[in-house]
């Protein structure tokens, strides 16, 4: 099977330790995956704001670098829902990149789908001594419908304490240019989230999406919470031998 990552942009600016933790954990899950560097945005922010020829350029662009994987695995339930649901609807059902977008859609899953479901995997021998509490990104609940494939794998994970998040489906007031567009709105949004994770007594909150949890992580920092936040996949990624570093594992090997 060739694998591709698709680290997403902002992954890939702004969290590259989310990236290598993904290659980390689906190594250690046997999993040869390669980064096909041609890639760039999926398009999701153009496409949301209107920018629908934009949108349509980008999209035709990462289907013709991804077309060639049997599976194609994103960190990011926003960019996997984006894949899946926009892409067809952009192509077209006979546009010139339809039977491209076709063969990708399928093939496209978000982090923990392709660990519980193509590989059958619910224990990623993965170590994590913390108090956690776990945020459902919108996109991943109610877009890709993630269900409990991230909290199978979080409950596996050696010394974890897996604590339920109040108000979990409730959304964190992100959503992309609508924190923007709708400030007030979003932060207050945000100030219930923050309250919900403070209520769990939680050191780490963790999610599937970096742009969900840069919004509550941001805000966690300002009150000065000592509540970290970090990617399931570095949770996931993380092993007994490694150290925690600034809130993110750093492998010893």
């Amino acid at each position: 099977m060739r694998v591709a990552l698709f680290v997403t942009c902002v992954n890939d600016t702004l969290f590259p330790a989310t990236g290598r933790a993904v290659v980390t954990l689906l190594r250690r899950l046997g999993v040869d995956v390669e980064f096909p560097r041609g890639q760039t945005c999926c398009g999701q922010m153009h496409a949301n704001t209107g920018y629908r020829d934009e949108a349509v350029r980008l999209a035709r662009r990462t289907v013709a670098v991804l077309r060639g994987y049997d599976a194609v695995v994103v960190p990011s339930g926003s960019c996997a829902a984006m894949i899946r649901e926009q892409y067809p609807r952009l192509a077209g059902p006979s546009g010139p990149f339809a039977d491209a977008v076709a063969r990708v859609v399928p093939r496209t899953y978000e982090l923990t789908e392709f660990i519980v479901d193509v590989l059958g995997v619910t224990d990623v021998g993965a170590s994590f001594p913390h108090r956690v509490t776990y945020h459902p990104t919108c996109h991943s609940l109610r877009g890709i419908h993630l269900g409990d494939r991230p909290l199978t794998l979080l409950r596996q994970v050696k010394g974890l304490d897996l604590v339920p998040l109040p108000g979990a489906e409730e959304c964190c007031g992100f959503g992309g240019t609508f924190a923007l567009k709708n400030a007030d709105v979003s932060a207050a949004m945000c100030a219930d989230k923050v309250r919900a994770v403070l209520d769990t007594g939680a050191e780490v909150l963790c999610a599937a999406d970096n742009s969900c949890l840069t919004h509550i992580g941001g805000m966690l920092a300002r009150q000065k919470s000592g509540v970290r936040v970090m990617h399931l996949a570095e949770i996931l990624g993380a092993a007994e031998t490694d150290e925690i570093v600034a809130g993110r594992p750093v492998s010893a090997r």
